[in-house]
């Protein structure tokens, strides 16, 4: 297991993983099998999206902030329950399939880590699964 150091600057926030992932595949060698991505944080998730035009970013932020506002009349006490509710429903991890080297992504597709709760010094975990042969 790899754990990678991310730093959040603002609340809520949309962080671009992809390079670091496809980097630390490369570098790995590793040929073909599966990759593991996991968010050890309950205020923060990965996912999945478009990564070519910057508004999806934006828009699905805007979307999180309107179903799922701060100022809800949670009963959780630290203030922070939307972000555990973002957390639980955009997932806390994503796997990928790893072929020739490379993680596996559609023509547009980046891999994120949603911060819901920051800014804060937070960790990704990714684990290899080589394919047995």
């Amino acid at each position: 297991m790899k754990s990678f150091q991310i730093q959040s600057q603002s609340r809520e926030e949309v962080i671009d993983l992809t390079p670091l992932l496809q980097n630390y595949v490369r570098e790995q060698g590793y040929i073909s099998g599966a990759l593991v991505v996991y968010s050890p944080h309950t205020t923060a998730a990965v996912s999945v999206n478009e990564n070519a035009d910057p508004a999806v970013k934006k828009d699905l932020l805007f979307f999180l902030k309107k179903t799922i506002p701060a100022d809800a009349n949670f009963q959780h006490s630290e203030g922070n329950s939307d972000a555990h509710i973002k957390g639980s429903l955009v997932n806390f991890s994503q796997t990928f399939i790893i072929e020739n080297n490379r993680i596996m992504l559609g023509t547009w597709q980046g891999i994120f880590f949603l911060e819901f709760d920051g800014p804060r010094s937070r960790e990704v975990w990714v684990k290899f699964i080589p394919v047995s042969r």
